[in-house]
């Protein structure tokens, strides 16, 4: 069984947000790139299970959506154990967009596999690639995963639901769209991984992407967070005025 591990390349979460064109265009100079974190634990998760002998995933390939710069990123993935990696030359333009064309990879595969998708990307925060993903393949998705096993040819999630979890028992092919959880800590890249990695195979192919249903008209930064207001702690009066006709918390 293959584990196929969708991979978002985003800004780095200490990156200091820039925007040109009258706040239209993201301004991506000096931009650090780094592999989206819920990604990340997806990809790490998918490591442990092919590292246990109990089960039979056999391969881990990364499918990516984008141009030449993504590939630092899909190096990385590669450096922490990934076997191979796809990536999908295509602007993606939106959610829509890199569902659809990673379906079309996935379509040609004939066997059975996981799909692992981050719930959502540390930048524009869609959450639709992999219930979108599920739709263009015709498989069952499910959302929300916490917890994965592999018990022969089932396999068992463990996802979060209102007031507790529950458990759900998938045959493959599926999608499972992952949270925090997944994995305990993500995996750093070891130098050994790091040079292996230079000779992993990263397949590049040509994307005919459709129209895309989305764009984005313009961007604006949150308001700078006003300084810090000091209280006595006797003064629990006019804490208690604040929070009430200031922040407006209670």
């Amino acid at each position: 069984m293959k584990i196929f591990v969708c991979l978002a390349n985003v800004p780095d979460t200490t990156t200091k947000v820039k925007f040109s064109d009258n706040n239209q265009q993201f301004d991506d100079t000096g931009v650090q790139w780094v592999i989206n974190p819920w990604d990340e634990l997806a990809l790490t998760r998918a490591m442990e299970l092919k590292e246990d002998s109990g089960n039979n995933v056999d391969e881990v390939t990364v499918l990516t959506v984008g141009g030449l710069n993504t590939e630092p990123t899909i190096r990385k993935a590669l450096a922490i154990g990934a076997d191979n990696a796809v990536r999908i030359d295509a602007e993606p333009a939106d959610s829509y967009v890199v569902a659809y064309l990673l379906s079309e990879y996935l379509k040609s595969y004939e066997g059975g596999y996981i799909v692992l998708a981050g719930i959502e990307a540390s930048d524009y925060n869609g959450s639709a690639v992999g219930g979108m993903l599920s739709e263009f393949l015709d498989v069952p998705s499910v959302s929300a995963v916490s917890a994965l096993n592999i018990e022969g040819d089932k396999v068992s999630l463990l996802r979060e639901i209102d007031g507790g979890s529950e458990q759900v028992i998938a045959g493959v092919p599926f999608v499972a769209i992952v949270q925090k959880g997944i994995a305990k800590e993500p995996r750093i890249p070891a130098m050994r991984g790091i040079m292996m990695a230079r000779k992993k195979p990263l397949e590049v192919i040509k994307g005919e992407a459709p129209e895309a249903l989305a764009e984005m008209a313009d961007f604006e930064l949150p308001q700078v967070k006003p300084p810090c207001k000091m209280i006595e702690p006797e003064n629990a009066r006019e804490l208690i005025s604040l929070l009430q006709n200031e922040a407006k918390v209670l």
